[in-house]
């Protein structure tokens, strides 16, 4: 197994894991659960793959990806009740799936010989869109435009951290640790401490 599969396939386990909280939340049954999950799971790295026009989709290169979500979804169905709070799980789950998720859709990319723009776009998305993807089946403000959360933003600054550390190392394992590492250090960091960005305030019209 390659770095970048270990990555997804870490990824999808934790996503699915959030996309199964997010089902509990709704009080849904097992296959919502199921859907849910496997929804959250591989929607970010569909999205890169089709982008990136690869030959097959990782999960259908390899369904052990979707057995992976479907376990996550099955250990949940049955431990939910166990937490205190399922949202604040959902949130520290999400963060931690964000930080090996905008790695795997790096390292795609610079194997792929992309520029770095490209590299950029294939790290905020694959971390990003399965978590939007869920939220938005579930009716919920998603995470990604909550008013000014560190999300998407730090999911690009890690990107970016990658791709500087690709200019003093050609060491696949340190640059992609790098970008997780600062990836989920500005999410927790946004929800433990209030971190976040500012955001636009309306003024009356000058008269």
């Amino acid at each position: 197994m390659t770095l970048v599969q270990g990555l997804d396939y870490t990824s999808v386990f934790i996503f699915g894991l959030t996309g199964a909280l997010a089902a509990s939340r709704a009080q849904l049954d097992i296959v919502g659960f199921l859907f849910l999950a496997c929804l959250t799971a591989v929607g970010g790295g569909t999205l890169r793959d089709v982008l990136l026009n690869r030959d097959q989709l990782f999960w259908i290169a390899d369904p052990g990806m979707i057995l992976s979500a479907c376990v996550a979804a099955i250990l949940v169905f049955f431990t939910a009740h166990f937490l205190e709070s399922r949202l604040r799980a959902l949130e520290w789950l999400d963060a931690l799936a964000l930080g090996v998720a905008v790695p795997a859709g790096v390292g795609v990319a610079l194997g792929l010989d992309q520029s770095w723009p490209i590299v950029l776009i294939m790290g905020v998305a694959t971390g990003t869109f399965g978590g939007l993807m869920r939220d938005v089946v579930c009716n919920e403000l998603p995470l990604i435009l909550k008013k000014g959360e560190l999300y998407a933003s730090a999911a690009l600054v890690g990107a970016s951290a990658a791709l500087l550390a690709a200019k003093f190392t050609t060491d696949s394992l340190i640059i992609l640790t790098v970008c997780g590492v600062t990836t989920v250090a500005l999410r927790a960091g946004s929800i433990r401490f209030g971190w976040c960005l500012p955001v636009y305030k309306s003024r009356p019209p000058r008269q």
